[in-house]
């Protein structure tokens, strides 16, 4: 796994590049001084990671996250001296396509490897994440049959917030080629940004990616990803589309607003999946959906970066199972087994 290092301090990227090395099979691509050299290394070779500083000359973490996520998609982890401190950037951050944020290690009492395990445990779920699409790329499967006419009233819908991209990731990755029902995600991020991350996404999900389209219809085998700052949602009883109202909402696009079109217009099989996230968005529609007969999963709090929204369903009894991130994909596969 080829990691890039973006840190404007000598000390501390030669402390990441310590840790970096910890990890088996773990090389550094190239390090770099500032958010500018940061997206100009990643134009010259993309690595597999980047732990990007937040606070940086000439170009800040947040910025050269947004640049890196629209021109050279790559996993991007926020290593930062505080996340409390920097609360904001650190959103910013990932509301830009950055997966998560880790404090930086401090050295003291413990060995490095003690010191650094957050890290290394961020780090390690990354080349999970590497390993299993590159076990696929040396299987060298036939190509997928093309299924954009192919629809089967079988659908799972998904929403995420902060550390959804990672914990999407991780999702999808646990999916069979031959999945055999249709996937559409709600994820808040900016607008501007979706193209970026379903360019990334496309690299690790055996399912091909891409953004939602006025009048799409969900099709056997593909993620379709909300692509608006307007509300992604049932128009139709199988068609989605884009839509400004409601306007007093926090998130755009909801989660809520998503969820209950499906259940006011979906009549096909459904399973609804809740992932980490700030707030409370999408524990009302998850009931709403559960209400409706619908199976209903939440993430755990132990495998989420942010337990808000999973939180938030789960004090309404809003899921069916609440379940570890590692435990969803199969819980998928069983669902929809044939």
């Amino acid at each position: 796994m080829k990691i890039g290092i973006a840190n404007d301090l000598p000390l501390a990227t030669q402390l990441l590049r310590r840790v970096a090395l910890l990890h088996p099979g773990a090389s550094i691509a190239w390090t770099a001084r500032d958010g500018v050299e940061a997206v100009a290394m990643c134009t010259k070779e993309t690595p597999d990671l980047i732990l990007m500083d937040l606070v940086m000359p000439n170009m800040d973490g947040v910025e050269a996250t947004r640049q890196i996520m629209a021109k050279t998609p790559c996993a991007i982890l926020v290593v930062t001296t505080s996340i409390d401190i920097n609360a904001d950037r650190v959103f910013g951050a990932m509301g830009h396509g950055a997966l998560d944020a880790v404090d930086s290690p401090v050295l003291g009492k413990k060995d490095l490897r003690e010191a650094a395990a957050p890290l290394l445990g961020h780090i390690d779920r990354v080349a999970q994440i590497i390993a299993s699409r590159n076990r696929r790329l040396v299987a060298k499967a036939p190509p997928r049959r093309p299924q954009e006419d192919t629809y089967n009233g079988r659908m799972v819908a998904i929403g995420a917030s902060a550390g959804g991209p990672a914990a999407l990731a991780q999702l999808l990755s646990g999916l069979p080629k031959e999945f055999r029902a249709a996937i559409v995600v709600v994820q808040h991020v900016d607008e501007k940004f979706v193209d970026g991350m379903a360019g990334w996404l496309n690299q690790i999900s055996p399912l091909p990616v891409r953004v939602a389209k006025e009048g799409d219809r969900p099709v056997i085998g593909t993620v379709l990803l909300a692509g608006s700052g307007d509300h992604l949602e049932f128009k139709t009883a199988d068609k989605l589309g884009y839509s400004s109202e409601p306007r007093n909402v926090a998130y755009r696009p909801s989660i809520d607003v998503f969820f209950e079109s499906i259940s006011r217009k979906w009549k096909g099989q459904a399973t609804a999946v809740l992932l980490t996230g700030m707030g409370r968005d999408g524990a009302v529609g998850l009931r709403a959906l559960r209400d409706r007969g619908i199976h209903t999963i939440a993430q755990d709090e132990k495998s989420s970066a942010v337990y808000g929204m999973p939180k938030a369903a789960a004090e309404l009894d809003a899921a069916v199972d609440v379940l570890p991130l590692d435990q969803i994909a199969p819980k998928l596969r069983t669902i929809f087994k044939s």
